[in-house]
């Protein structure tokens, strides 16, 4: 399935039709504003032109009719925000779900990859020092840890189960980069030094795709993901399929 089309990416997310719906009635908004401003500057050149025994002359009107449409204005972009605005961002950045019902996810940028740590079969993240990073070991996971030594992870391969919530903690190696699904409706900055809350929960199975919305780089254009949402089966055999071998292995360190 192809998510993009020449309007919006498909909805995949639970967001997504309320980022949309957003985005609508912006556009209609301003679509009415532009039109019936137009109207309203063609009348008064063609009410108040000068022409043959009349010359344009400028007419006096009351405060309270002038700021008219300025009231109106207001009073529109008010309803918007109370009706609109503070829920969405309460569903999106305030309401965080539950660890024991989500799927957990580390998420971290570098110059110019996305690394995904999923907890392994115990349900737990093993402890993590800048000192163990490498290429076989991004995360830098504690190899004494024995929390850690049956966590997961991939590079530029995320996979989701669907309809099910994902609470990932998003940081970033090196410089700003953004975590962004256009699919998902999710847009979230990552930063160095910084562990940011990001979730969302996915509603269509399907391949989409992760892109840095912010420039990082020489390499910033090639700095994306592949996300694979599927059913809750098909994500535990992936999982499995991707456990440490060592670790798999009763009584062997890495």
């Amino acid at each position: 399935m192809n998510p993009y089309t020449w309007l919006l990416p498909v909805q995949a997310s639970s967001y997504a039709a309320k980022i949309d719906m957003g985005i609508w009635i912006i556009h209609a908004a301003m679509i009415l504003i532009f039109v019936l401003w137009s109207i309203f500057f063609a009348y008064l050149l063609f009410a108040y032109r000068q022409r043959k025994g009349h010359k344009a002359e400028r007419v006096h009107i009351s405060h309270t009719a002038s700021l008219a449409p300025d009231a109106a204005v207001l009073i529109f972009e008010l309803i918007l925000v109370a009706v609109y605005a503070i829920p969405t961002w309460n569903d999106i950045k305030m309401s965080t779900p539950s660890e024991d019902e989500s799927t957990l996810v580390e998420i971290v940028g570098e110059q110019f990859n996305w690394s995904v740590r999923y907890a392994g079969v115990d349900g737990k993240f093993g402890k993590t020092d800048g000192k163990f990073i490498d290429f076989s070991n991004p995360f830098g996971i504690d190899p004494a840890d024995e929390a850690g030594k049956d966590d997961v992870f991939a590079v530029n391969d995320m996979h989701f189960p669907v309809n099910k919530p994902v609470l990932a903690r998003l940081t970033s190696k090196d410089v700003i980069h953004s975590f962004f699904i256009p699919s998902f409706r999710i847009k979230q900055d990552a930063t160095p030094g910084l562990v940011i809350p990001v979730w969302f929960t996915p509603t269509l199975e399907g391949d989409y795709e992760v892109t840095c919305a912010q420039l990082c780089g020489v390499g910033h254009a090639i700095m994306r993901a592949d996300v694979k949402v599927e059913s809750q089966a098909e994500f535990e055999k992936w999982l499995a399929s991707r456990a440490p071998k060592k670790a798999e292995a009763a009584g062997e360190d890495w």
